[in-house]
């Protein structure tokens, strides 16, 4: 199957611009139906407003399914101080230190956003003499709205409020030398190459050996995006979702990255042992590795009861739950696993 950079790099940049803390996912999940719906693919939501598309495939008996998420990291409106700032409780695993001098969207009831910024409240190095060893933590950092707004009831007029949902500038970026810069490529990413094998398949007609279930859930970053809704004839669960990067790790910004065993422990080990020799046959660039912080939708799933062969593999994604980089090199190597995977036979070991 042909590999489009630019469209791929299109949609992954469509994905990230559109704002989707976990808990908030509603207008990413319309703009996924929008594609589905134009590319004629078959799919359901969930209750829990996940979208699962399926194509079917030879064999109807035993299935195969695949899932990226699209929620993201952000944060919540947890306090609106005196002074008119806004305290922060996080969604999702990261530190606050991650997201210091970064704007932000504040999202009000009425769908209207206003605009900040995500800072120490001793910022000034002029006035605050611990400026630079303040700990960076929810009774220091906040939010600077960019209103004259200098009181909780001013605040309050503009319509905010508590449990008001906050989101990052993504910040996309694509260089010329290949790499891809962004908040949430963990795990857009990985969503727009599990779209544009949909499409593609679509498109082609090209008949998949099983019926495939493309799973677009939308609380991973919480701990169970993809733990329910498992059509009952599935088979083998496959996350795609980032490589974690850094040191000790084999993964990299380059291959595409199948993890042996994540803090939930060992995947299966004849369907990992299956993806490496995919890899192999189809000389698709790859790394194996052990993610030691890290949990997928896959281990979810397994860790709700569900009877299915898991494993996980996807982009190697530098920084994770920060600024984020990628190269084109390992979107393509990961886009060419998920198709070889989807061709071949199911594992029966």
């Amino acid at each position: 199957m042909e590999w489009n950079k630019q469209e791929t790099l299109d949609l992954l940049k469509e994905l990230v611009e559109i704002p989707s803390p976990s808990g908030y996912t509603m207008d990413i999940m319309k703009t996924i139906k929008k594609h589905l719906d134009d590319w004629n693919a078959e799919y359901r939501m969930t209750q829990k407003g996940a979208v699962i598309a399926t194509i079917q495939g030879k064999d109807q008996s035993r299935h195969r399914l695949l899932t990226a998420h699209v929620d993201t990291l952000g944060a919540m409106v947890k306090e609106i101080k005196p002074t008119g700032r806004l305290k922060l409780s996080l969604v999702g695993g990261f530190k606050f230190n991650a997201i210091e001098g970064e704007n932000c969207l504040i999202h009000k009831a009425d769908g209207t956003t206003l605009s900040g910024t995500i800072l120490m409240h001793q910022t000034t190095v002029h006035v605050y003499k611990d400026a630079g060893t303040a700990d960076r933590d929810e009774n220091n950092m906040e939010v600077r709205l960019d209103e004259k707004a200098f009181s909780a009831d001013e605040v309050r007029a503009l319509g905010i409020e508590v449990g008001d949902f906050v989101s990052f500038d993504p910040r996309f970026a694509a260089t010329d030398s290949g790499y891809i810069k962004s908040r949430h490529l963990d795990d857009k990413a990985s969503t727009a190459l599990l779209l544009q094998l949909l499409k593609q398949l679509k498109v082609s007609g090209e008949e998949l050996p099983h019926t495939t279930h493309f799973y677009i859930s939308n609380n991973e970053e919480i701990g169970y995006g993809g733990n329910s809704n498992i059509p009952e004839q599935t088979a083998e669960y496959i996350a795609v979702d980032m490589g974690a990067i850094g040191d000790g790790q084999a993964s990299d910004e380059y291959t595409v990255s199948i993890c042996a065993k994540d803090s939930s422990g060992p995947y299966h080990y004849g369907l990992t042992r299956h993806l490496i020799a995919l890899a192999n046959q189809h000389q698709i660039d790859y790394k194996v590795d052990i993610y030691p912080y890290y949990g997928s939708d896959a281990s979810a799933a397994i860790g709700a009861g569900a009877d299915v062969k898991h494993a996980l593999f996807g982009p190697g994604i530098e920084a994770s739950h920060s600024y984020e980089r990628t190269h084109i090199d390992s979107l393509k190597a990961a886009g060419a696993l998920l198709h070889a995977y989807v061709m071949s036979p199911l594992v029966t070991e």
